[in-house]
């Protein structure tokens, strides 16, 4: 008999061979209504079961009707085509063609997810190669490699002249040029036609597919804007549909643009009002630069030989037969851009430009290249909890159970015994403010009326105090033992913006229980230690200060329950704040005993243990002898180590993490493409009041639904647990991996010791695979494609958004939230930015490659605003996995992903720092110095620290005046000034002390004096990578005076383009006090110019209205539209569209932009 597990797979396996015939039958009747061979591979009837050619016949009329009207409508276009092919008409005027290209009529229309994924393979082969794509039907899903596993961002970006100006970065081409470009793009080979379903049999359907897309430009913010959205076309042919299923995967499917419902001209809410293009089009390649029509060397302009827009030789290649894309755009608000190539990520980023063109053009919105998360800080309980406790000595605030079911009881099923239970999530409880909970008797108890009254504490439920902190109960991931662990009511939302490829932007939502190791504590003589260890706790620790004013003679005990334990971490690190007796006095104490006093601290209990607190821990008795692993009440104690960073040998540097220490909860908010909106505080209610110097905030939406994951530490097998559990799962989209066989699986599984450095999902996976015996195949996150003959650095899969996967977790979130703030029900919960935490991706010089120095910062660096942007203005990255190249990214690292003058973002971008307020801080991922690598361990921790920290504790002026922070200044080398003031300031021992001991049992051991002073590591290669920067920063700010933009910058942004370029602004260097000013909120909201902007804005939204108002009006005026416009009840649309041009055209509605960043004025020539 078959065990249950295997029926339900069964059972699965059969459901989705049902659902997969019916897809194939909805894919059949739409080739066939389109005059194209069906797959015919097996009946209803057949083994396979997956085509139904009876179901053909049955509708063969019906298709027939079809057709004959598909031939009498042949031109006709969905009205997104429609405003695509007026674009190109228009734009195209002046050239006088034969004939101008247009836009495929005839498209195998993607209405519904998922099609695109049965399209991309045979129906009946697990396999497809072709020259530019191969293809393999895992177990995990598909996996699809590309001819190139990479981008390429060295002179990728091709512009078409004659609308906006094409920034100096950017190639431009000639508009001729792009005629015969659209004409190639929109005319290719049959075999490009040819669709992957078909391909096994001897009629195949050959044809274009396309996707209709509405991404997010600008988030919606409740009760104070609607989110709006573009609409994009993307267009591929038949053999590249997987990059279709690849886009629809991470931006969703908007369904069958040629139906009213889905036009985005009938919804004047939530439309942008502008439209872009992609076209797929790898032919591109074969051009040359004759045929196009671009002229010979001698005959060429300057600017043309420059981006080699001509040619010497007849038979030169255009791009010389590199991946480029060719984008065609103006102020108009549509844009068309050509790809001539298939790897995924040029798909993705084109998305992502056409989201920032649209911002841009649109006002109050920005794209962004970021990452982000809310880290909720987490703590080990142990194994009891007490409410009343809580908030009388943690909290010092009081909230009652009662407030909480009178405000939100239509959320909550409320229990007579005095607890609720949430609607939507069962496993949700709110228990009463004075509950008890206590692990090991399995029970929550609380007294009402007079009585105590119970329930059972359970695995898997999450357990509400009405302050907002969650509670639950979990096991030790390596031991027997269990805990209570508390999540905190509120989190800090840490964004990490402009940050370069390899710079973390992923990894600061990662969780850290990937990187932490277990391992049993061990202690030397358990009788010398413990009595070293009492020593240590009767220390009077009152005379330890170097300064009288700090001495105390009433210093706590250390056992003390008024002393915490991060403070007793303090107590036992040796520092200069201290005396010299007392340094020497740690100096005696052996480590592992000060981490064994730390757990004493931890245990200890007045009312439990009070002064026979020895009795309680005990070693194991080996051959009659006291063992060394520390047991407390007979439980063997775990030690918990996080890598930070790696010897040279690669070996792993490892800390010891705090007793109570457990890994943050992240709801992750960003990963790479960020829609982001700037409003003034007081347009919120209920926002967290020690946020309150921020007179402006910042929310974001994530454009993504997946995310296109390099999972680095996943080649490390067993490590990237996460990403080995997702690689597991169904329905996945991988790219970069090696298609693993049933032989494969045989000899992996052969190496025992490697196969069980997996998790047990992998190795179920390769069990899959040796007893599968039907040819199909699976990949492993440690075994990348190969290229060149080199493992790739840049395996790829698409991650399903973890608040899709895990909505419990951001239901938590919203709860604790608002009972900490008391929000009522009716009211929404903001999670704007609270801190902000930059990347940067370093590296030591590699001469052979002509790589310079970059790894100059230390682990966390703070500037201040125009030191900041000046870096972001540059974004200098050293060499990453993702791309071909090393240097500058481009303007807010959004070079490669920028079709306007970036002077647009860059404006937006410093405006929104300045009206907010927000500090910028920066951590190191790669290297820190030249012998120091860290990856993106720095990146994995500095949100679990910035979340342990109060706004107050991590206020650069604070961390300046405690010594926390040094400046840098200028200095003298070999007879050179040099400009280390631009890296501005650096954490220091000080801020070791004081504030690693959240984590860390030694917080001063996790950097050392040489990781803190990269300078000590090599002067020469230090001088050297800030000089590369300074000089980038020179060659970048140039940039913008030679293509004349820096006209269109705002004044800040003009103050530092002049400093980088030239060093100095009017005769003022970056230092002068009136330069500085200028970077004041109040300077700039009370300027000229941002009113202009301000104005700016309402006129482009009484535009945006007064042209939908005009399209609603004649869709209804045309009779055949009287069902449409009764279904999408568009009268009422038309109705609160004129209402709200009514509101826009107000001084009220001018007067609440103020605080905003308003409109840019785009740079003309």
């Amino acid at each position: 008999m078959k065990r249950t597990d295997e029926k339900s797979l069964d059972l699965q396996n059969k459901s989705e061979k049902i659902k997969r015939k019916d897809m194939i039958r909805y894919i059949n009747l739409q080739l066939a209504s389109m005059g194209q061979p069906v797959y015919q591979n097996g009946d209803v009837n057949s083994k396979e079961g997956l085509a139904d050619l009876k179901f053909i016949e049955l509708t063969s009329n019906l298709v027939k009707n079809y057709k004959s009207m598909t031939r009498l409508l042949s031109d006709h276009l969905c009205p997104a085509d429609q405003r695509i092919q007026k674009f190109i008409d228009r734009y195209l005027a002046d050239q006088h063609l034969d004939s101008i290209p247009k836009l495929p009529s005839t498209t195998f229309i993607l209405g519904q997810a998922g099609v695109a994924r049965e399209l991309s393979l045979p129906a009946n082969k697990n396999e497809h190669i072709t020259d530019y794509l191969k293809s393999y039907r895992i177990k995990q899903g598909v996996l699809h490699n590309p001819k190139h596993d990479k981008r390429t961002t060295k002179g990728s970006f091709h512009i078409v002249s004659g609308g906006l100006p094409v920034p100096n970065d950017k190639i431009e081409l000639p508009k001729y040029a792009w005629a015969k470009f659209l004409e190639k793009a929109f005319s290719p080979s049959e075999e490009f036609l040819k669709l992957p379903f078909t391909a096994s049999q001897e009629e195949k359907a050959g044809l274009f597919t396309s996707l209709y897309l509405r991404p997010i430009v600008s988030p919606e913010v409740k009760g104070i804007s609607t989110e709006k959205t573009m609409e994009i076309r993307f267009f591929a042919p038949g053999s590249f549909v997987s990059n279709l299923d690849f886009v629809e995967s991470i931006f969703g499917n908007a369904g069958d643009p040629t139906l009213a419902m889905n036009d985005a001209g009938l919804d004047v809410a939530h439309w942008t009002g502008h439209t872009g293009c992609v076209v797929l089009a790898p032919q591109l390649l074969e051009l040359t630069k004759k045929e196009l029509g671009l002229p010979n060397y001698a005959d060429a302009t300057e600017r043309e030989r420059r981006d080699g827009i001509c040619w010497e030789n007849e038979d030169e290649k255009y791009n010389n037969g590199v991946a480029f894309k060719l984008t065609c755009r103006d102020e108009s608000g549509t844009v068309i851009t050509l790809i001539a190539d298939n790897y995924f990520g040029y798909s993705k980023k084109e998305v992502k430009t056409q989201i920032g063109y649209s911002a841009n053009l649109l006002g109050l919105a920005e794209e962004e290249h970021a990452g982000g998360a809310i880290a909720f800080p987490r703590k080990n309980l142990g194994d009891q909890f007490d409410g009343k406790l809580f908030m009388n000595n943690i909290l010092k605030k009081q909230f009652k159970y009662t407030d909480v079911i009178s405000e939100y009881k239509e959320a909550l099923t409320i229990h007579p015994e005095g607890y609720a239970v949430d609607k939507e999530f069962t496993n949700i409880f709110y228990i009463n403010e004075n509950a008890k909970i206590d692990l090991y008797k399995g029970k929550i108890t609380w007294q009402q009326d007079g009585k105590e009254v119970q329930i059972n504490l359970t695995l898997g439920n999450f357990y509400v105090h009405p302050s907002g902190v969650k509670i639950h109960m979990e096991k030790h991931p390596e031991s027997p033992s269990w805990r209570l662990v508390s999540t905190a009511a509120e989190g800090t939302f840490c964004h990490k913006p402009c940050t370069v490829s390899g710079g973390g932007k992923s990894e600061i939502s990662k969780s850290l229980l990937n990187a932490i190791i277990y391992s049993s504590f061990y202690v030397k003589d358990f009788d010398e230690d413990f009595k070293i260890a009492d020593t240590v706790i009767q220390y009077n620790y009152a005379k330890r200060w170097k300064k009288e004013e700090d001495c105390n003679e009433s210093s706590r005990a250390l056992l003390s329950s008024d002393r915490t334990l991060g403070s007793v971490v303090k107590l036992l690190t040796p520092s200069a704040y201290y005396t010299e007796t007392y340094n020497a006095f740690l100096a005696t104490v052996p480590d592992h005993v000060k981490a064994l006093v730390l757990y004493v601290k931890r245990f200890y209990r007045p009312e439990r243990t009070d002064s026979d607190w020895k009795e309680y821990f005990s070693v194991d008795v080996v051959n009659g002898k006291n063992g060394h692993e520390l047991l407390f009440n007979n439980r063997k104690i775990v030690a918990s180590y996080l890598r930070i960073g790696f010897a040279n040998d690669n070996s792993w540097y490892l800390h010891k993490l705090r007793t109570d220490f457990i890994a943050a909860a992240k709801i992750q908010m960003e990963d790479d493409i960020t829609a982001s909106i700037v409003l003034p505080k007081e347009r919120f209610k209920n926002l967290n009041p020690d946020y309150s110097n921020h007179r402006s905030v910042k929310i974001t939406a994530n454009c993504e639904k997946r995310f296109f994951q390099r999972p680095d530490e996943a080649i490390i097998r067993g490590y990237d647990k996460d990403a080995e559990a997702d690689l597991s799962m169904s329905n996945n989209f991988c790219s970069n991996y090696e298609p693993l066989t049933r032989e494969d699986g045989i000899e992996l599984q052969a190496d025992a010791i490697g196969f069980a450095e997996y998790t047990l999902p992998i190795q179920k996976i390769i069990k899959g695979g040796v007893e599968d015996e039907k040819g199909h195949y699976f990949i492993t996150p440690s075994h990348p494609r190969i290229v060149n003959g080199e493992p790739t650095k840049n395996p790829r899969y698409l991650q399903i958004r973890p608040d899709l996967v895990n909505p419990v977790d951001d239901r938590l979130a919203e709860v604790g939230v608002r009972l900490a703030r008391k929000v009522p029900a009716g009211e929404a919960v903001h999670h704007p930015v609270n801190a902000i935490l930059a990347g940067r991706r370093n590296n030591p010089a590699d001469k052979a490659a002509g790589i310079r120095a970059l790894s100059v910062y230390n682990p966390i660096h703070y500037q201040e605003l125009p030191e900041l942007f000046m870096d972001f203005i540059c974004s200098l990255t050293g060499k990453s996995p993702s791309t071909t190249g090393a240097g500058s990214e481009g303007a807010l690292t959004k070079g490669p992903f920028n079709m306007l003058c970036a002077t647009s973002d860059l404006n937006n971008a410093l405006l929104s720092h300045i009206l907010t307020d927000y500090e910028g801080f920066s951590s190191a991922a790669g290297y820190v110095g030249s012998d120091n690598r860290f990856d993106h361990d720095i990146s994995l921790l500095i949100p679990e620290l910035w979340c342990r920290l109060e706004e107050k504790e991590r206020d650069p002026k604070r961390l300046i005046a405690e010594g926390s922070l040094e400046k840098l200044e200028d200095f003298e080398y070999e007879g050179q000034t040099i400009q280390a003031s631009r890296l501005g300031y650096r954490i220091t021992e000080s801020f070791l002390f004081r504030n690693m001991n959240r984590i860390f049992d030694e917080p001063q051991a996790v950097f050392s004096e040489k990781m803190l002073k990269p300078e000590l590591q090599d002067m020469e290669a230090y001088a050297d990578g800030i000089n590369n920067i300074v000089e980038a920063q020179e060659k970048v700010g140039l940039n913008y005076f030679e293509d004349k933009s820096v006209e269109a910058a705002i004044p800040p942004l003009k103050i530092l383009l002049n400093i980088m370029a030239y060093g100095h602004f009017e005769g003022k260097t970056i230092n002068d006090p009136s330069l500085r000013k200028q970077f004041d909120r109040d300077v700039v909201i009370n300027s000229a110019w941002y009113q202009e902007r301000l104005e700016l804005k309402q006129q482009i939204d009484i535009d945006r209205l007064k042209d939908g108002i005009d399209y609603l009006e004649t869709f209804q005026a045309n009779e055949l539209n009287t069902e449409a416009s009764e279904e999408l009840n568009l009268k009422v649309r038309l109705t609160e569209a004129q209402q709200e041009l009514g509101y826009v055209s107000t001084s009220t509605y001018l007067n609440n932009l103020v605080g905003t960043i308003g409109a840019d004025v785009l740079f003309r020539k």
